[in-house]
Order: structure tokens, then sequence, then C-alpha cells
């Protein structure tokens, strides 16, 4: 189970040093203004930072090359080292703003590259896989619903309860991103919720106990429930919200409709789907007519001249 952040240091850090300048952008209107998620993202960074022989290091001393060095640390991990060099961009630049230096030597740092194709996208194949494995009216049967026929991600979807449900419609608040969304009820995520017992729980999702999921809690329970299936390695809870665009798309809806259910700001993620559904759906349309081609000249002895 992933570990909850670490509570920041509470012995006193030496003044102007790498810990005493984390500790003193924690009260700042900045860091109080990001999202919970956010947060707790960016304090286990910080809190490691901290703990690191660096830590009790003086902040004015900071070279570009320390930087560098600290950034290529996180190589193993990409996404990490990238917000990393984030987060030294920001505490360099509140130095510069209390005072403590002139300049910040993250500029000019390039971000590391990320050689990923991202998430796994679950195939119809292993949708259909963890269907036979769980049945109707099962926990994780109702959890499958939710994200493959909401499209949203974790974080709501182990918020949604009762009172998010009028008539035939889920509201949803993001967390992430604020945006407001009412997502029809997909046939079988309403029979999946009609064979919920408990409908006095404030959230649909609940463990065991009878209480509502963490958003890490409910991840792990979730790839528990994928390896229950027999599923690879990879197969994840977003891993069904990009499943439900790849699906929208295949069904011809455009962008903009695909956005009215995921909520994506920038379409630029949703086109990436439509424009994969598009390539297969060329394909075939290509190859039949080359296939038509091949038969007419095989009937003709040559090909048609248009």
């Amino acid at each position: 189970m992933a570990s909850e952040p670490r509570k920041e240091r509470t012995q006193r850090a030496p003044s102007g040093s790498v810990s005493d300048l984390i500790s003193r952008w924690y009260q700042t209107a900045e860091f109080a203004a990001l999202k919970d998620s956010t947060k707790a993202v960016y304090r286990r960074l910080l809190e490691r930072m901290r703990s690191a022989e660096y830590g009790e290091l003086p902040v004015a001393g900071m070279e570009a090359a320390n930087v560098r060095y600290l950034v290529r640390e996180q190589s193993n991990s990409p996404t990490t080292a990238n917000r990393m060099l984030r987060l030294w961009g920001t505490l360099m630049q509140f130095a510069i703003d209390i005072g403590w230096r002139d300049t910040d030597p993250s500029v000019g740092i390039k971000r590391l590259r990320i050689k990923s194709k991202g998430i796994h996208s679950w195939t119809d194949a292993e949708i259909a896989q963890f269907e036979t494995h769980w049945p109707s009216g099962s926990r994780p049967r109702l959890a499958l619903a939710l994200l493959l026929y909401t499209g949203q991600r974790r974080s709501d979807v182990v918020a949604m309860g009762p009172r998010a449900v009028t008539g035939e419609r889920i509201r949803v608040n993001q967390i992430k991103t604020g945006a407001e969304l009412q997502i029809p009820i997909h046939p079988a995520l309403r029979v999946e919720l009609n064979a919920i017992q408990d409908q006095v729980a404030a959230t649909f999702l609940i463990t065991e106990r009878g209480r509502a999921f963490s958003v890490n809690g409910f991840y792990n329970q979730f790839i528990g429930w994928c390896e229950g299936a027999g599923l690879p390695a990879g197969c994840s809870p977003h891993g069904l919200r990009k499943a439900a665009a790849r699906r929208l798309a295949e069904a011809g809806c455009t962008p903009h409709q695909i956005a009215s259910i995921t909520g994506h700001r920038s379409l630029a993620e949703v086109e990436r789907y439509t424009r994969a559904v598009e390539q297969v759906q060329l394909a075939e349309i290509a190859m039949s007519r080359l296939d038509g081609i091949g038969k007419l000249k095989k009937k003709n002895g040559k090909l048609p001249s248009k």
C-alpha cells in the first residue's frame, strides 16, 4: 500500500538552508492555493529534499551544476526528476523574492525526456476478462463500471455516491480541474448501481469495513482485483478512463463530445484517441479498396484506367 506523505520535519533547520527555504515556502499563499492532491505530491518530494544531505546547505550557494546533478540523480524516474526540477525553480524564485538570492540556478536546465507510451489503455478483451471473473453485483464489477462508463479519474470515482445522482445522470465536480459535468448513466452502469445493497452509504464504493475508499487505498485494492482476474501488470484505473475515451472515439464521437464526458480542458489528449481510431478505420477502408482493385484486375486481366 502506498505510504502517506511524511510530516514535515519539526526540528529547526539552519537559517538560510534548503530545508529552511522549504519550510518557509509551506507558509506561502502560493502553496496554500494548490489542490490537496498536488500538495501531497509536492510534500513527498520536498520532504525527501529536506532529509537529504544537502537539506542543511545554504541556498545562497546553490549553482546550476548542483541542480543539474540533483536532477540527474533521479534519472531512473524521469517524471520524478522533472517534478523536482520544477520544484527547484519554484523554490529558487521564492528565494529571490525574499532576498536570499539574485538568480535562479535552475534556469536553462533541460527536462529529462520521458520514453514512455503512457498509461496502458485497457483492451476490450481485458475488460471482458475482468467482467468474466468478477460477477455483476460485486464491488470490483461496480468499480469497473464507474470508471469505464463515466470516464472519470479514480479521485472522482471514489467520491461518487447516491447524492450525485439526479434522474439518469451523475453529477461530477472534478477534483483535479474543477470541471462540472453531468454524465448520462449508461445501462451497464445502471445495472451495477441497482445491485448495490447498502444505498445509505455516502459513496458507491466502500471498503469491507463500510468506509469510503481513499484515493490510494482504492488504487491498491483495484490493482489487487486486476491480479485476481489474471490481468497483466499495467491494467490500472486510469487505463479504463483511456479505454472509455477510445470507445467513444470508436463510436464516432468528436473530440468535443468525448471531452464533454471526460472533462478534458485540452482537446490534444482527446484527439490522440480520435486519430488512433481514425487510422484503423481508414486503413481498413484502404485495404478493402486495394482488395477490390485486385479482384477487378484478376477478372479483366488489367487494372481499370480510372
